[in-house]
Parts: structure tokens; sequence; C-alpha cells
């Protein structure tokens, strides 16, 4: 029993002592440490901002952009480029040699359409073949393509869903966050990851209103929360051109952006390196096959019904050179309510047409190559025409061809009759139309196409076809539809009565008249004049 009470007692004792020795011992310890902490000054560590992404993006492909490019490349900045194939090549815009430098120095290839038309207006299949076939020609090119961008910046819910099956992993459209110039109340930023990928909300495109200040504003404001911000330039050049900045600001911002990375943690990334994903197989669009024997291939050969752009449907605008040109619908017509009115004024070289949209199917006749072809018009006129004749490549790319023997001017409505020659291989579509290519007046109606196996018998006796087939070699063509315009779509004025004399006798085809230029040669300048890529509103 002792040894039971006497033992708890040692043990009590024994704890207690330790803790006293410790604790003296901690004591000697901390004190020459708490001297130092003293003597020492404290460090306040500073906050980590919200980090900002800055995208720089470039739409259409215009050769000017290299300036921008540049100046990336001395900041060791990527940008994300939009390109539309069926324009890589022509006067203006990128080569592929100019494509394979901007990879070569790492930026991001994109896709923006091979004809850049406004895909909210068009049918389902052609936005297919719009968004497939414009990636499948740039992998094939050896690119790798992974985002989108919508021209014009016109989409619907539907053609997210076609951005998405053509195997993209983001689509960019425009003027969907704050900036002096417009979506007052919107966010400055869109988020990582973005709601929709396939609708990339971002600031309105740059233009010459946009100065430096603008620029910087957008970015700092964004620094506030943290979050993205995708520019969308055109053009970077001084002047001659629009929706431009100029290269001395364009890289006056760059400069200024570059350093943010370490002060304010603003970042450039592309628009790949921000969405991610795996790169999807390229697919092809729904092919449109050739008219059958007999079948007019021309989508509204009467122009009788009316599109979005103050044109028929399906039919566009051409021309090039120092004239002066109307380009509009008129009537009366010789079907229906509605024909094709071409006049020229001031004219010293070059033409004025209209003729079917150059696309991938929904609008241009497909042809088959090795085949032959029946086109016709009616048409009357002050002056002679032709049939100016382009094709397009199996890419999409469209070529001026050939001309057609001249025809007559007519008082009233007569038939142009032409058989082409064969089609080269390498070429599925074709558009044509009459032309003004000197002072006068042109009023056509009822085109036609038809593979010349089948083909009805024409009114009167087609225009001889050359003995061989001429080779493409016009330069690649560029066209788009500018945006809808409240005065094209106004009823034009009405036509000049005809005169109730005829005007002097036309000359033979091919005998070039003292006020006329000689016809056209196949290497012929383009319809139409490369566009400075945005009247009324752009093309994004």
């Amino acid at each position: 029993m002792q040894r039971g009470t006497t033992e708890p007692t040692k043990a009590r004792w024994r704890p207690f002592a330790t803790l006293l020795a410790v604790s003296a011992l901690v004591a000697a310890v901390a004190l020459p440490s708490a001297a130092a902490a003293a003597a020492t000054p404290s460090i306040t560590l500073p906050l980590v901002k919200p980090q900002t992404v800055i995208s720089l993006t470039f739409d259409d492909g215009n050769a000017n952009q290299l300036a921008a490019a540049s100046a990336m490349n001395t900041l060791k900045m990527k940008g994300t480029f939009y390109i539309v194939s069926g324009f890589v090549g022509a006067a203006g815009y990128f080569t592929r040699a100019n494509l394979d430098s901007l990879k070569a120095a790492g930026h991001e290839i994109g896709g923006h359409t091979v004809n850049h038309p406004d895909l909210a207006v068009l049918p389902a299949d052609e936005v297919a073949r719009q968004i497939c076939n414009d990636r499948s020609t740039l992998m094939s090119w050896g690119y790798t393509v992974k985002s989108f961008a919508y021209p014009f910046a016109s989409s619907i819910p539907a053609n997210e869903t076609a951005a998405k099956n053509c195997g993209y992993n983001s689509a960019r459209m425009l003027g969907d966050l704050q900036s002096r110039f417009g979506c007052t109340g919107c966010g400055y930023t869109e988020k990582i990851p973005p709601a929709n990928p396939y609708y990339l909300k971002a600031l309105d495109q740059v233009d010459n209103t946009w100065t430096l200040a603008d620029l910087k504003a957008s970015v700092t404001n964004a620094e506030k929360t943290g979050g993205w911000v995708p520019f969308t330039f055109h053009n970077i050049c001084a002047s001659g051109c629009d929706l431009n900045v100029t290269p001395t600001v364009f890289t006056q911002f760059v400069q200024w952006l570059a350093p943010r990375a370490l002060t304010n943690n603003t970042v450039v990334k592309t628009v790949d390196q921000v969405i991610g994903g795996t790169l999807k197989p390229a697919k092809a669009g729904p092919v449109v096959p050739a008219a059958g024997p007999g079948v007019n291939a021309v989508v509204n050969p009467s122009m009788e019904t009316m599109g979005s752009f103050g044109l028929p449907s399906c039919w566009m605008t051409g021309g090039y050179g120092n004239n002066t040109p109307t380009i509009t619908w008129t009537s009366p017509a010789r079907t229906g309510t509605v024909a094709g009115y071409v006049s020229v004024a001031n004219y010293v070289d070059g033409d004025a047409k209209l003729l079917p949209t150059f696309d991938l199917g929904a609008c241009s006749p497909t042809v088959v190559p090795g085949h032959t072809y029946s086109m016709r018009a009616f048409y009357h006129s002050t002056t002679v025409t032709q049939f100016a004749i382009y094709l397009r490549t199996t890419s999409g790319i469209w070529q001026y061809w050939t001309s057609s023997p001249w025809f007559a001017s007519s008082l009233t409505f007569t038939e142009a009759v032409f058989t082409t020659p064969a089609v080269p291989t390498g070429f599925t579509g074709i558009s044509f139309g009459l032309n003004v290519f000197s002072n006068g007046t042109l009023v056509t109606d009822d085109y036609a196409l038809y593979d010349s196996v089948g083909a009805p018998t024409p009114s009167i006796a087609p225009a001889p076809a050359p003995t061989a087939a001429p080779k493409v070699e016009g330069p690649v063509e560029v066209h788009m539809n500018p945006a809808p315009d409240p005065a094209a779509t106004a009823t034009p004025p009405a036509e000049t009565p005809p005169a109730t004399t005829a005007p002097p006798a036309s000359p033979a085809p091919g005998t070039p008249p003292a006020t006329t230029p000689a016809s056209p040669a196949p290497s012929s300048p383009a319809p139409t004049t490369p566009p400075s890529t945005g009247a009324s509103g752009g093309s994004r």
C-alpha cells in the first residue's frame, strides 16, 4: 500500500520539473531571436494581381498585317490570324509563304471561311461548306487550325453548332465587351473559360477612330478584375485603307503592353492558348452535284427573288478599272418584274457587271472538268457586251478564265449564247455575266447554264467557241458583299427608254471600235478590285 501511495507522488513531480527546465531553455533561446526581430524592419509582400489575358487577333489575312507580326515578333508575342482561305494569294492578301512565316514565328492560324460571306443569311449546307472547307484547306497546307471567327461578326445559333461540327474549339464574335465605342454596361472582359466558346465575346473591331489611349484603356479597365480581352485588327497601315490602325500606334501599344506581364500580371496569349482542346480531324462540307442534262444550273435566273444586299438573291456586283458604274435592278423585265441593270459613265478602262455570287455552290453552278457548257442570257444594250467567265478551284479560290466574243448592241431583248471550252482539271464551279466595258447601258434577264450534252436548242446560233481551252491564268479573285445599305434597297429610278433610232452599228466580235477597248484577254484584270475589307460596317 505504501508503495502504492508514494509512487504516484514521485510521478507528479518529475514532469513538472522537466517542464520548468524546458521552459527556461526555450526562454533563453528565444531572447536573442526576439532582439534580432526587433532590429529587423518588417516586409510587406505585395498582393498578387488577378491575371488579365490579352489576345491580339487579325481578320481576313490582309498582307499589311505583316507589320503587326514583325512588331510582335520583336517582343516575343504571339497573335491569332483568322484567314479567308479563298483570298490567299490575291493582291493585298497573304501568300502561302506569308502564312508559313507566321506559323514558324509561333503565331496561330485560324479560319474565317472560304469566301467571307454573311453566314447568317446562308442555307445550312453552304454554311457548312464555308466553315468546314476553309478549315480543311488550311489544315491541308500544314497549319494547326482550332479557332474560328465569324465574317461580319454575323451568326445565328445554328452556325455556332456548325463551327463546332467542323472541328473548331472556339468561334469569335465582336462588340460584346465594353469600350468607348459601344456595349455600354457590358463587362470589360470575357470569362476564362468562356460561357460559350462558340460565341466568344470580344471588343469592337479596332479602326482609325481608336487612339493609343483607347487601346490602353481596354487593358487597364480589364486589369481591375482580370479576365480575357480579345482585340480585333484588320488593316495595319498609315493611309489608303479602312478599318485600320497605323503601324506606329500598333507598335506603341504592344511596346506598352509587354512589360505589364511583370508589373500587372497581364499576359498576351493566342486564342488557342486560352481555349485549349485537342486538334480535331478536318471535315469537308456537303458537295453540290452538277445539274443534270437539260437542267438550268443558274440559281434565281430571272432575278425575281431579292436578296439581303439590295440585289437579287445569289447575284453580286463585279467590276474593275477606272470608270463610274451603276449596278442595280430595274423594271420592266423580259419575264417577271425584275431585270439586271448595269450602266457605265466616265469610262477609261475596266468593266462592270452582274454575275452569280462567288461561293461554294449555293449560288454558283457546279461544273465537271472536261465538260463544255452552254451559257445564255437575254439583254438589250446601247453598246457591245460579252460574257466574262470565272472558275472556282476545288479549294474554293475564284479566278478569271476567259471571255466570249462580243455581242452587238440591241434596242430590244435578244439572246446571247456561248459554248465554253472544256472546263480544265481542278475546277468545279463557274460564274459568268454580261459586262459593260465602255460608256453605255445594259439590261439583262433570264440567265441559263446547261451542260452541252442535253442542252435545249437556243433561240440563236451560239457564238463561236475557241478551238482550245485557255489556261486559267487570271489573278485570285476577292469579293465581299458589303453590309446591308438601306439606300441600296430603295427602288432605283425607272430605266431610261432606249433611243427611237438604233445607235451606230456595233463592230463584229473581235474588232475593237475606236471608242471601246479590245475584248479582254484571258489575263484581264480581276472583275472586282480587291476591297478595303469593310464598306458600311467592315468585313470583320
